[in-house]
């Protein structure tokens, strides 16, 4: 697989986006309940997919009955269903009296199993005190860039792949099984491409984490695109920004690299949301209207 092209499911967009009292087009199973609010979806309503929202600015959104975000000063929102989501979620808005609320199918991911081999046993289980101590303070470090929430709506603008050209050789979500062991799933996707390959900006963003030198991750940025929408590249041999700047889509961002538990140069590329693991490739060329 090479460059923009797409994972083996197409993307399913929500084209009938609606405002005040019209109708939601939704996925099969989907159920519309009419009230004041305006509120409007797009986005694949799977396991790992991303939906962008719009309602009144301002207005308080929940998943669930979960208050997770609030719509931005134009009113657009995101929101994430987990690789493990389960079939049926709840999108609610509410402005002062005025709310509105969709029930949604979600449909089941598709998730292969991977093996990994050659793989340096503290990468896979390390015991060294020092080495574990390492890893913990690497790990405080790492949550709080994920718990970065940029009053940004840069999702909007849909994403481009992060590289150029490259050769899809891990998808979201995969089992994975390191030496034999059985590990949690996958929540990257894996881009095999040359050392030094151009990393880019996949839209705008703020720049929310950025170290080189992890045992895990090798050289990391994380990147917020707004309202919590974290996407992360891990093995990157040379970081070209730095935590605190913004960036814009298509920028430099560093490049492809081996570093960490890798065993060949590619871009591993994550996207969490609320503690939620998401496929990244759910925003790619998705432009809501």
């Amino acid at each position: 697989m090479e460059g923009n092209q797409q994972l083996s499911q197409p993307l399913h967009r929500r084209a009938a986006l609606v405002t005040g009292l019209a109708a939601l087009a939704l996925p099969a199973g989907a159920r519309t309940q009419v009230s004041a609010a305006p509120l409007r979806l797009d986005g694949r309503f799977i396991q790992g997919g991303v939906a962008i929202g719009q309602t009144t600015p301002g207005a308080n959104v929940f998943l669930d009955a979960e208050p997770v975000t609030r719509a931005g000063a134009d009113g657009w929102f995101v929101i994430g269903f987990d690789r493990d989501a389960p079939a049926r979620a709840i999108v609610r808005v509410a402005a002062g009296s005025a709310a509105a609320e969709r029930t949604i199918a979600v449909q089941p991911g598709d998730f292969d199993i991977q093996r990994i081999n050659g793989l340096p046993q503290n990468q896979v289980a390390p015991t060294h005190p020092a080495l574990l101590a390492r890893i913990r303070a690497e790990g405080e470090r790492k949550r709080a860039g994920f718990a970065s929430q940029a009053p940004r709506t840069d999702f909007r603008e849909g994403f481009i792949s992060p590289l150029a050209t490259y050769r899809l050789s891990g998808r979201f979500g995969g089992q994975r099984i390191l030496n034999g062991v059985p590990a949690r799933p996958h929540y990257g996707v894996d881009m095999a491409a040359p050392r030094g390959t151009p990393i880019l900006a996949p839209a705008g963003a703020l720049v929310c984490f950025a170290e080189s030198g992890l045992h895990y991750e090798g050289g990391l940025v994380m990147l917020d695109h707004g309202q919590g929408l974290i996407t992360a590249y891990l093995h990157m041999s040379r970081l070209d920004v730095s935590a605190g700047q913004t960036v814009s889509r298509g920028q430099v961002i560093g490049a492809v690299g081996a570093e960490g538990r890798a065993t060949g140069p590619h871009l591993c590329w994550r996207m969490k949301w609320r503690d939620r693991n998401l496929n990244p490739m759910s925003l790619v060329d998705l432009r809501p209207v």
